[in-house]
């Protein structure tokens, strides 16, 4: 792709996180990732392409074992002139949210990753004219840490992501607490997954977007007070849906077309459209952790209608959800007990700072690194090794945790849709699909304080504030719908 004889102006903001700056080019299905840097902190033109090339290696090498071939896209580098940078830069900036403002886009390397942009279907066949919609979602972690050097036994009742929310609102982030919660995502479980999928539909944070022909028509754009309007929502997917307008408007069309929306997603997020190896490392059994979260909004319905047992299905092997679930539980020690064992590497580092790049933890993210990764043994024999190889595990199970998953879905006739793709059937469409990976970056060694950090103060955060409040309430309503039964002692 010859990016230099492109007018700037087919080029658009696409959007940044912490560290990159998004752009997509307007008639071709690519995107230009450049990397950000605080003002008068710019990197040189060497560091910034061996981090990008760090960046290239890590998909490549690493999270595609952990993921498949088909679903991670690791692109490629390319180098672009800086006029065409400098001119892009311009162009781009006031679209900007002005909370991301605070560090500048690269433009005196002219190095940047050329990725596929992965709101459309992937590989990219079909022709442009073609509607397409993407429903992109961070599922966040999606299992209760089992590890035994948790300290606080709420740990293993309420999940990370639900104790997390109450703080972020006292925080001011958002607005109100988000009843999805991660495991019901990822229980394989149907009705637990549209429950999921409702709550983010309903409250969708930085944790749902969806996309049509590339463009965001639903989700956050930044933190903000994100009011869901259904009824704008179902305007813009009644086409993809039921194309011959069979339903009139309303709020019973509305409900019909999210509940149709919500059965597509659950149907591409349970399929299997990669054959690799991948997903079939073994980390720790899924059945070794509880399988539901006590602070679940359908758990806590489930408890008010006097059930008590949450049913978990389970993932099957091949879809992606599992895959990502299989990768975020090489987090086997928990925080707590990964913390002591960064502090060892610390203290070594301290001692011996020449060996931090033997130690490869600023890589080469090569097929050395990978391989080991596999050693899952949890025996502490004091070594170095040891430590390190846990705090990579870490590293990788982080970055799962935090990934986005892209479902590009497209509308096909019957006698168009091929053998070769897979394909969703509605009541009245069908649709081919695929299904991708993306914010793949390695989680920085130099987080770990942060992360270790973080945790106290969601958990204490949620004892002092939340626990407290609900307990009493959560315990009569067991006590309400507990059996009763009389056993009589011999006198």
């Amino acid at each position: 792709m010859e990016v230099e004889k492109m007018d700037e102006n087919e080029w658009k903001y696409h959007g940044e996180g912490n560290q990159s700056l998004v752009v997509s080019h307007c008639q071709r299905c690519v995107v230009l990732r450049f990397l950000k840097s605080p003002p008068n902190q710019n990197k040189t033109p060497e560091e910034i392409l061996h981090h990008l090339q760090n960046i290239v290696d890590f998909g490549k090498h690493v999270m595609k074992q952990f993921f498949g071939e088909n679903y991670v896209h690791h692109g490629e580098i390319i180098q672009l002139p800086l006029d065409v940078v400098r001119q892009l830069c311009l162009k781009i900036q006031p679209e900007r949210p002005e909370c991301r403002c605070d560090k500048d886009m690269d433009t005196l390397s002219g190095y940047a990753m050329c990725l596929p942009n992965l709101t459309r279907l992937q590989p990219f066949r079909l022709a442009e004219h073609r509607p397409i919609l993407c429903i992109e979602i961070k599922p966040k972690c999606g299992f209760i840490p089992f590890s035994s050097h948790v300290s606080q036994e709420i740990k293993h009742k309420v999940c990370r992501y639900c104790m997390h929310q109450h703080l972020k609102v006292a925080n001011g982030k958002w607005k109100r607490p988000s009843k999805y919660c991660p495991l019901d995502l990822f229980s394989g479980n149907k009705q637990r997954m549209h429950f999921a999928l409702k709550s983010l539909l309903q409250e969708a944070q930085n944790n749902l977007k969806i996309f049509k022909n590339g463009e965001l028509i639903y989700g956050c754009k930044d933190d903000q007070d994100c009011v869901s309007d259904w009824n704008e929502l179902a305007r813009h997917l009644k086409p993809f849906f039921f194309p011959s307008n069979g339903l009139v408007s309303g709020p019973h069309c509305t409900r019909t077309i999210v509940m149709e929306l919500i059965h597509v997603i659950t149907t591409a997020l349970l399929s299997s459209t990669d054959t690799c190896r991948a997903g079939d490392m073994k980390t720790v059994p899924i059945s070794q952790g509880r399988s539901y979260c006590e602070a679940s909004a359908f758990n806590k319905e489930l408890v008010r209608n006097g059930k008590h047992k949450l049913e978990s299905s389970g993932l099957p092997r091949g879809c992606l959800l599992y895959k990502t679930l299989q990768a975020q539980m090489l987090d086997m020690l928990d925080i707590e007990g990964l913390y002591p064992l960064y502090s060892r590497v610390e203290q070594y580092l301290e001692e011996f700072p020449e060996e931090r790049s033997t130690l490869q933890i600023d890589g080469p993210y090569n097929e050395a690194f990978y391989e080991k990764l596999l050693d899952l043994s949890l025996e502490d024999d004091g070594t170095v090794a040891f430590a390190l190889t846990k705090v990579q595990q870490y590293r990788i199970a982080m970055t799962a945790k935090d990934c986005s998953i892209m479902i590009a879905l497209s509308p096909c006739l019957q006698d168009e849709c091929s053998e070769q793709r897979p394909v969703v059937l509605t009541s009245k469409s069908r649709f081919t699909f695929s299904v991708s990976v993306l914010d793949l970056d390695l989680k920085p060694y130099e987080s770990i304080p942060h992360q270790y950090k973080l945790d106290g103060e969601i958990v204490n955060y949620y004892l002092k504030n939340v626990q407290a409040k609900e307990d009493p309430v959560m315990s009569n309503l067991f006590k309400e719908n507990e059996d009763c039964t009389l056993v009589l002692h011999k006198v």
